[in-house]
């Protein structure tokens, strides 16, 4: 099979899961034998090469040419009201028209290359597949990682939302992330009929407690101020709102009641970052709750899983959650908000021989306590949830079967 994938970020361009996924879904296919062009952002430096073969995958990078000056008098309202926001949405909409420009004229057109199938992820990349399915008439696979109305908890662009929407009418085939997301996209009038679920997955040799060196590890913990007897509980994420941050500190007075040797570290950007620091300051948590505002790299991440007791990800809207997946392949219980669409709570079994981890409501500080209190409450159970945790990864979310599973349902397009 010959595809043509348009997403918003690609190594070295990572900015969150989509990106993570990307990368990781394409190697896949490339290691089955089908040919990958991926059509995604440079970078602001335009310092990456517009086009380039990078792990079999071929990769192209327009240059950007600055639109916002010519916006505001074409564009709607609530783009408007973006402020300096609107910068990303002229880059969003150069990196569509340019790649998908760059696909039909030179590529095919003159390049004389051949494709069975366009793909793209997201609003961020729907205005190109809606264009290039127009243009050559190819099957037009159109991946949902999220939604502006669940990103924003109903408060978002609906600009954005109706990008989402004629992408998802536009397109043969629509795949999402969970069962969870499939019911929001049928609420948001998506087109039932074409919408499949598939999963997403982890690289279970990379995210492996038995390659990490014990020594790194303590080490770690003592640069957190952590000692051997502590308990570590982590969260890894984008520090915004809809993940649930501010009520995983609060959650930590009820923890340290039963657990007074609990200490928490939070890592990752995000707008929320001096609240956070103000609400432990407040809340007189400094000496349990630690941060450190960076986007890790991935190694440096799983030396934290290998870290931590336990993980929690109290999100109030979470469509997937790869870090869940990242922390279970990593051997350590997880505690994850299940309210609302929680993707999270299709991955993670809360009971029974196989429980991994517990299921909390993230809009309830106490709740996310118990949650995390179970999960710590012996070494035993630690290690039994973990262990339970690994093998899920094994029998359910590895890489091979999940890209197995979408190019089966490429198939099915193409040969319609």
């Amino acid at each position: 099979m010959k595809m043509a994938v348009s997403v918003y970020e690609y190594p070295p361009k990572i900015v969150g899961g989509l990106g993570t996924y990307a990368a990781e879904i394409t190697r896949k296919f490339v290691l089955m034998d089908h040919d990958v062009t991926v059509f995604t952002m440079n970078d602001d430096t335009r310092s990456l090469p517009t086009r380039e073969i990078w792990r079999g995958i071929e990769i192209h990078r327009p240059l950007h040419i600055d639109i916002s000056d010519s916006l505001p008098d074409v564009i709607a309202e609530d783009i408007k009201k973006w402020g300096r926001g609107i910068n990303l949405f002229a880059k969003i909409l150069v990196y569509n028209y340019l790649g998908a420009s760059k696909l039909v004229n030179e590529l095919i057109r003159k390049e004389d290359f051949k494709y069975d199938i366009v793909v793209a992820h997201d609003w961020l990349s729907a205005i190109s597949g809606i264009t290039i399915k127009k243009e050559l008439g190819l099957p037009f696979a159109f991946h949902v990682h999220s939604t502006e109305k669940g990103r924003t908890l109903g408060n978002g662009s609906e600009v954005v939302s109706n990008i989402e929407l004629r992408g998802a009418k536009a397109a043969d085939l629509i795949v999402t992330v969970s069962y969870a997301m499939k019911d929001e996209l049928t609420k948001l009038g998506f087109p039932k009929d074409r919408i499949e679920v598939c999963y997403n997955g982890v690289d279970e040799q990379k995210y492996n407690l038995e390659a990490i060196d014990g020594e790194q590890t303590r080490k770690l913990r003592e640069s957190y101020g952590i000692k051997d007897e502590d308990l570590m509980i982590l969260f890894i994420g984008r520090l915004v709102g809809v993940k649930g941050v501010d009520r995983l500190i609060m959650a930590m007075p009820h923890v340290l009641q039963k657990k007074p040797n609990a200490k928490l570290v939070i890592v990752g950007l995000g707008d929320l970052q001096e609240y956070l620091v103000n609400l432990t300051k407040t809340m007189r948590l400094e000496d349990h709750v630690k941060f450190r505002f960076e986007f890790i790299p991935e190694k440096e991440r799983i030396r934290h899983y290998a870290a931590c007791d336990v993980a929690v990800f109290p999100s109030l809207y979470e469509p997937f959650g790869i870090v869940v997946l990242e922390a279970m392949s990593m051997e350590r219980p997880v505690v994850v908000g299940a309210a609302g669409v929680s993707g999270m709570r299709e991955i993670v079994i809360p009971c029974g021989d196989e429980q991994c981890g517990f299921h909390v409501n993230p809009n309830n500080p106490p709740d996310i306590a118990w949650g995390i209190v179970s999960a710590l409450e012996n070494p035993e159970k630690i290690k039994w949830l973990g262990k339970n945790g690994r093998q899920r990864v094994l029998n359910e979310f590895t890489w091979n079967s999940i890209a197995e599973k979408t190019i089966a349902l490429y198939e099915k397009i193409i040969k319609h």
